[in-house]
Order: C-alpha cells, then sequence, then structure tokens
C-alpha cells in the first residue's frame, strides 16, 4: 500500500513538473495593440483555452490612447495559437476588427515585444504588440 502510494505521488509530482512551463507560459498576459486603420487600439488578454493559446479583447482606445465604447470589446480575436517554444507561436488564427478580416496568423515573442502576423491568401500584415502594465 505504501509503494502505491508512493508511486502515486512520484507520478503527481513528475506531471505537475512538466506542466508547470505550459503554465509559465511568456505570452500569458494583457497586450497592446498596434494602431490598426483608424488608429485606435486596444488590450488583448493572452490566455490558454486547453492546450492552446487565444486572446480576448479587454479595452479599446481610440487615436488619443483615451478609452472608448467598442461593440468588440469582450470578443475572441486570436485563437488556436499553438505554443512552439523558444516564443514561437503557429498555427492560429487572428481576426482584425478595422478590416473585418480573419488571418492565418502566427506569434514571435522577444522580451516585452509580441509580432502578430497573419495572411489570407496572399495578403499580409504584421503588427508589433507590447506587454501591456
Amino acid at each position: 500500500m505504501i509503494t502505491i502510494l508512493r508511486r502515486a505521488t512520484v507520478g503527481f509530482v513528475a506531471g505537475m513538473a512538466l506542466s508547470l512551463p505550459a503554465l509559465a507560459d511568456p505570452a500569458l498576459g494583457r497586450w497592446r495593440t498596434a494602431p490598426d486603420d483608424n488608429a485606435n487600439t486596444g488590450i488583448v488578454e493572452i490566455a490558454f483555452c486547453g492546450d492552446l493559446l487565444c486572446g480576448t479583447l479587454i479595452e479599446a482606445h481610440d487615436s488619443n490612447g483615451q478609452p472608448m465604447s467598442s461593440p468588440n470589446v469582450g470578443r475572441r480575436i486570436v485563437w488556436d495559437m499553438e505554443p512552439r517554444g523558444s516564443g514561437r507561436y503557429r498555427n492560429g488564427r487572428v481576426w482584425a476588427p478595422d478590416r473585418d478580416q480573419t488571418y492565418n496568423a502566427r506569434m514571435d515573442l522577444s522580451g516585452d515585444r509580441l509580432s502578430v502576423s497573419g495572411c489570407v491568401l496572399v495578403f499580409c500584415r504584421e503588427a508589433m504588440w507590447t506587454r501591456a502594465r
């Protein structure tokens, strides 16, 4: 009985240790978007949705940086991002409210900067998001 309990404890601890990198993913948190075609920005909260990352627009700001009302607040704009390690995320989707367009996307993290890029057919966009404090 003690051996079974010991094995269960070791298995639990090993499982937790292996899951810690996922729990501490560096892209998690709040990100300020680059200005869109209308010079508006937003704050996107990146979190895990299952094993993949997703992001929800939680604030919208006008061209002067002032909070503004937007029907897009609360809407998921990033989904299905696969963490690949070393700050790389692939095979995701990003919705751009200013163009009402959904892109096949990727993200690359470097410090407090998140490069978000995506394409629809041959039309591509890239934006640099910065970590919001």
